[in-house]
């Protein structure tokens, strides 16, 4: 005579039905896994695309400050839509002045309404000699450039190795709206990794 099955036994999982269950959490995780990556590339993308731009360094004009060859980001989002304000000392990407198809990396010097002036190699602003730092002895010139007072809505620039600088000395300023980006920090190669000064 068969004896009546317990309830209990009745609705516990069979060894069969424990294993089908297993690939689909494996496919679950393994999709959640992928939607989490695809998230992260495409914050990634939206930031280096409205926020920073990976640019390259071309030529010695920013050295000691930036080599020939780096590669470096700048914040494109400070300078966007005239929302940040552009300082004295900021090191800044733009269109160059003379032909807008090329861009340049230089030092912000000269704010609008300054007087600019280089005396000997020794830049002058507003009357006082400016304290810079990042210019060694071997890289100033001793040229000079007459007093110039900086138009609204544009700005003085140098590269910060004045001896193999093609700046605003020889092409004149540079327009707000051609600046868009300001360097922030280096990556590559990883011996020069860190933020621009």
């Amino acid at each position: 005579m068969n004896e009546p099955v317990p309830e209990a036994a009745l609705q516990a999982p069979s060894p069969a039905a424990v294993k089908t269950e297993q690939p689909r959490s494996v496919f679950l995780t393994t999709l959640a896994w992928f939607r989490d990556l695809m998230l992260s590339v495409l914050v990634a993308v939206l930031v280096i695309l409205f926020l920073y731009r990976p640019v390259k360094v071309e030529g010695t004009s920013m050295m000691p400050t930036l080599y020939d060859h780096e590669r470096l980001f700048i914040n494109q989002f400070s300078y966007k839509f005239g929302l940040g304000k552009i300082e004295r000392g900021d090191t800044v990407v733009f269109w160059a002045p003379e032909d807008i198809r090329e861009s340049y990396i230089k030092r912000v010097i000269g704010l609008p309404g300054d007087t600019v002036a280089v005396q000997d190699g020794y830049v002058i602003v507003n009357g006082k000699k400016l304290v810079e730092n990042y210019v060694p002895p071997e890289y100033r010139d001793d040229r000079s450039y007459p007093p110039r007072v900086v138009p609204p809505d544009e700005y003085f620039v140098l590269g910060d190795h004045r001896n193999s600088s093609n700046d605003s000395r020889a092409w004149g300023f540079v327009p707000r709206s051609y600046i868009y980006g300001k360097a922030v920090f280096v990556f590559w190669p990883p011996s020069r990794l860190g933020t621009v000064h």
